[in-house]
This record gives C-alpha cells, sequence and structure tokens, in this order.
C-alpha cells in the first residue's frame, strides 16, 4: 500500500506503519455487518505521569472532547454533535498504561471517526476557561470514587504496594494535583505524549481495507512525528522486603480483605499461567475459594485476578465478608489456600476446568468490533499488540506444574501488601 511499509499479520490482523510519521494502524475486516470501530491508543497513561501532575492523562481525555481547530462549539461541530448525528457511539478510557478514544458507527462513516481522530491527535484548543469549567466535572467525579469503599480500599492497596512507580497513583490523580492543573501544564503534557510515533490505530470491522488505509493516510499522513523522544518513565520499584498492611475505615456495608502480591508484567512467561490460577482459584461454585469461603458461611463473594500492565503489577484476591465472619479466620483461610497452590499441583480436572473457563472468557469478551478493539488496545498498552492474538495459546500450553511454579514465584510473603475494609456507622 502505498505511503505505508507492512509490518506483520497475526490471526488475520494486518499491521502497517504509516512511513511519514510512525503511525501504526492495525486493520480486522469482520464483513458481518456494515459496523466498525475505529479506535486510536495512545501509549500513555497515569504510569507516565510526573509527581505534580497526577491526572493529566485523564484530565485530557475531558478536554479532548471540548474542541479541537476543526471540531469546536464556535463552529457548531463538536465531536460529540458531528459523531452522534450519524449514530456513533463515542467515549474515550484512561487507565495505566494507555489512553483511547473511539468511535463505533456505521462503516459509510469512517472518514468522519479518522478526520476527527487525526484533528485530535495535534489540534487540540485547551482553552483556560474549558479547563476550569471541566475541572469541576472532574472533582465531581474524584469525590464520588472516594465514596466507593472498595475503590477506596483498591487505591490504598496499589499505593501502598507501590512506592516509588507511578502505578503508586490512582489513574484520576490525587485531588490537589487536580485543582491545581492549568491549560499550560495540559499543553506541555500533551506535547510530550500525543504524536503519532506513540499511537496506535485500530480499524475492526466492516470496511475496505485499501480505503480505510487511503483514509487514514491523508488525515493522518502530513502529521509530523514527536520532535523529540517519546518521554519513557526509569523509575523501577525496589524490591519489597515486608510485608505491608492498610485499612480503610468509611461508611459501608460489609468488611472485604485484598491480598496483593508483587507480580510479574504482561508480556512475561508466566502471565498466562497466573491467570490460569486466578481460574482455578476464584472461577465458579467448584473454585477452591468459593468452596472454601462461600460455601464455609465466611463470605458472601471471591475474585482473585492476575494484572496486565506493562510493568510489573499485582496478584490480587478480594473477598467480601459475611457480616458474621471474622477478617482474621478469612485472612487465615486464603492463606492456606494459596500456600496449596504453590506446594502442591492442581488436578488435571482443574487445568481443564481453568483453561475452558479462561478461553470462553476471553472469546466471549470479544464479541463484537467494539469489544475486540478494546481488548486489541489493552494488548498495545501492555507493550506488543499480539499479545491478543497469542494469549490463549500461551494458555493452552501451560500446565498443572506450570501453574505451581508460576505460584512458587508470585506467593511470597515479604512481597505481600494486605488491606482491609472496615466499615463504620458514619
Amino acid at each position: 500500500m502505498e505511503g505505508y511499509s507492512f509490518v506483520e499479520e497475526s490471526e488475520g490482523i494486518a499491521c502497517w506503519r504509516l512511513d511519514s510519521n510512525g503511525l501504526h494502524v492495525l486493520l480486522l475486516p469482520q464483513m458481518l455487518a456494515p459496523v466498525a470501530t475505529f479506535m486510536v491508543t495512545y501509549r500513555v497513561g497515569s504510569r507516565n505521569e510526573r509527581l505534580g501532575e497526577t491526572g493529566a492523562t485523564h484530565f485530557l481525555e475531558h478536554m479532548m472532547f471540548k474542541g479541537t481547530e476543526a471540531f469546536n462549539k464556535a463552529n457548531g461541530q463538536t465531536v460529540f454533535k458531528t459523531l452522534q448525528r450519524l449514530g456513533a457511539q463515542v467515549n474515550a478510557t484512561t487507565w495505566n498504561d494507555r489512553t483511547n478514544y473511539y468511535e463505533m458507527l456505521p462503516a459509510e462513516h469512517l472518514e468522519t471517526a479518522i478526520r476527527i481522530e487525526a484533528d485530535r491527535m495535534r489540534g487540540l484548543l485547551l482553552s483556560e476557561e474549558d479547563v476550569r469549567s471541566e475541572k469541576t466535572v472532574i472533582l465531581n467525579e474524584f469525590d464520588r470514587g472516594e465514596n466507593e469503599p472498595i475503590r477506596k480500599m483498591y487505591h490504598a492497596v496499589w499505593s501502598a504496594a507501590f512506592e516509588a512507580h507511578p502505578y503508586h497513583h490512582p489513574t484520576i490523580g490525587w485531588r490537589s494535583d487536580i485543582e491545581n492543573m492549568t491549560a499550560e501544564g495540559l499543553r506541555s503534557f500533551y506535547d510530550r505524549f500525543y504524536w503519532p510515533d506513540n499511537a496506535y490505530v485500530s480499524v475492526i470491522g466492516g470496511f475496505n481495507s485499501e480505503r480505510v488505509l487511503a483514509a487514514i493516510s491523508d488525515a493522518f499522513g502530513a502529521i509530523p512525528s514527536a520532535p523529540h523522544p517519546i518521554p519513557e518513565i526509569s523509575i523501577r520499584e525496589p524490591v519489597q522486603r515486608g510485608e505491608r498492611r492498610v485499612t480503610v475505615r468509611m461508611k459501608g456495608d460489609v468488611p472485604a480483605v485484598m491480598m496483593a502480591y508483587k507480580a510479574p508484567d504482561a508480556l512475561s512467561a508466566v502471565s498466562a499461567p497466573l491467570h490460569l490460577a486466578a481460574m482455578v482459584l476464584s472461577h465458579g461454585k467448584t473454585s477452591r475459594l468459593y468452596r472454601a469461603l462461600v460455601d464455609a458461611g465466611l463470605a458472601t463473594a471471591q475474585r482473585a485476578a492476575m494484572s496486565a500492565f506493562r510493568d510489573p503489577g499485582l496478584f490480587t484476591v478480594l473477598v467480601m465478608l459475611n457480616a458474621s465472619a471474622r477478617t482474621e479466620d478469612v485472612e487465615r483461610v486464603l492463606l492456606e489456600e494459596l500456600a496449596r497452590m504453590t506446594s502442591t499441583a492442581i488436578s488435571d480436572a482443574e487445568f481443564k476446568r481453568a483453561l475452558t473457563a479462561l478461553e470462553a472468557e476471553t472469546r466471549y469478551s470479544r464479541d463484537g468490533s467494539f469489544a475486540t478493539a478494546a481488548l486489541l488496545n489493552e494488548a498495545i498498552a501492555a507493550g506488543d499488540w499480539k499479545l491478543f492474538t497469542t494469549f490463549l495459546e500461551q494458555a493452552a500450553r501451560q500446565t498443572p506444574e506450570s501453574i505451581r511454579s508460576a505460584m512458587q514465584e508470585v506467593v511470597n510473603p515479604d512481597q505481600l501488601t494486605v488491606g482491609y475494609f472496615d466499615p463504620i456507622d458514619s
């Protein structure tokens, strides 16, 4: 394709690079319906924020809808109005390692979505007035989160587990940083990261590949690549050398316990077996934690999960306690079950159930063009878009022994952070 270099293909997804500026384009035609999802994933998230500017990525997510050079209130062509007239679903999300902007719309209108995202990439207006008005919206969002006990405990655990690495701070940022955010500060952050060579475009659905590539080249091709190296973080989390504990006390319903162990990044060889271990522990009524906690009357709900981030994260277990249960009893059972995962390999039957459940959950979560684009976006954020196409293959190669070995690597009492939610009456 003229103007592009073909990079690679995996499971029907073709990756191209725009020669003029390094923008990567992922195409997955699915001719099931004349609908398509267009998503731009920027490889910048709260992980990239410096002290004093936490929440900048999330703040910019909001500002991207306030006005660009071609789509703004003054000319009556705002992003939302333009796209919603076409029947599009449009939004954006921010997370630790990435920010995405997307449109799901009739495929015949893809070129409009392409023009809008190209204009947002370098044409953001960022007026001080808009920053002031949106700050109120974001602070209200922050306050709503502060009133959610489990979210509050989740943030407390991550902040205790990570002392130096930016996974320490919540994606929405700390309140004082949000309050002090300025248009000038946001412009500085925007100019550091929002460039074509720090972005991937994903197009999923019913479209003609040649026409879409041509439209992307027309809209994005004249945008220059970053005039500087995209900043990378140099901070590495120091080794944790002892158990950490945090307690959140606030108004709420039932107590909760969260146990979190330091765990490898998403591209690690032990990531897939740890996802399977989480299934063995918590998926369904036959899982180990369901039987040990819910059936025993100690808990009403439980969930184990492995993070899938670009840098090392956490393997977590969250338990919602029965009102009559004692926290120490729940913690004791959790430690016993986790120790059992490290000392004895799971049974073949457990392995088959976990693999089947993981495959079903993964495939179900990819149903539709938007769902596919959203999960492809997470693989891009983790550092390799092909994680999307190879993850289930990696999982299928595991064994009961590889799962035990992975858990041995992670379940270390000196790498543990424990969080409690202790509800109070007022």
